[in-house]
């Protein structure tokens, strides 16, 4: 029986996912076809995702160890386990576009929103990673913020422990001079295991780090700013997970 309830859950939760997106698509044609308002994508996900998750019966808690300063601009960079990920950073209290991956597109209607507010990336393709790099520029460079997920997808089969990090969040952060923001997602591993897309009720916990300042690095600095990202997150996830067994 509960094994049916969770698969009773699981459709539940698709269908509001579904419902929500199709109400909220006509205000996502606003910042589309007036780019200049681009802040209200930040705005309508984050309306979005407090709907969906409040409606799926999911507690959460954004936990800030700094104040976000809107006069700054930021490069979120978050750990990657579960398909719950991307809307739990529309959650972010400050308006970002995200990075992501391009097999987003394919999505009917999604697909066409993701494309024109967001950047896409083939991680297969040289040619994409390029001109990905080159939006994220132009969108840095327009005054927005950023979520990038670092590790490049759900890459790691040893969860909660992350992939490797990939270079081009931390080199668009240095090239711009954007202070990077890890963002340690503490629980979607268990809501939503990659394997899995039967969700499990459990508190969502997101931490944002005291932004690492990128003013006066270069391109040398790269691998150092990487680790440090990577050395935050990793030990506040081992942290998370020791509260977790306790």
């Amino acid at each position: 029986m509960n094994k049916v309830l969770r698969y009773v859950y699981a459709a539940y939760a698709l269908l509001i996912f579904i419902l929500l997106f199709l109400i909220c698509f006509p205000f996502f044609l606003i910042p589309i076809l007036f780019p200049k308002l681009f802040r209200l994508t930040g705005i309508i996900n984050r309306i979005w995702a407090h709907l969906f998750f409040s409606l799926i019966f999911i507690p959460y808690k954004n936990e800030y160890r700094f104040r976000p300063d809107r006069s700054r601009q930021y490069v979120f960079c978050p750990n990657h386990f579960s398909y719950f990920d991307i809307p739990t950073m529309g959650l972010n209290k400050v308006n970002s576009v995200f990075v992501g991956k391009s097999d987003m597109e394919k999505i009917p209607i999604f697909g066409f929103m993701y494309r024109k507010l967001h950047i896409t990336v083939d991680r297969e393709s040289l040619k994409s990673r390029y001109t990905t790099l080159i939006r994220s520029r132009e969108a840095l460079a327009e005054g927005k913020n950023l979520v990038i997920f670092p590790e490049g997808g759900i890459i790691t089969k040893n969860v909660p422990e992350m992939a490797r990090f990939k270079d081009g969040a931390f080199r668009v952060a240095i090239e711009q001079q954007i202070a990077v923001v890890p963002v340690t997602i503490a629980y979607n591993w268990i809501i939503l295991p990659d394997e899995s897309f039967m969700p499990v009720r459990h508190l969502m916990k997101v931490i944002y780090h005291e932004p690492i300042d990128t003013t006066g690095m270069t391109l040398d600095d790269l691998g150092k700013l990487k680790s440090t990202t990577f050395r935050v997150i990793q030990e506040e996830l081992k942290q998370q997970k020791r509260n977790e067994n306790q």
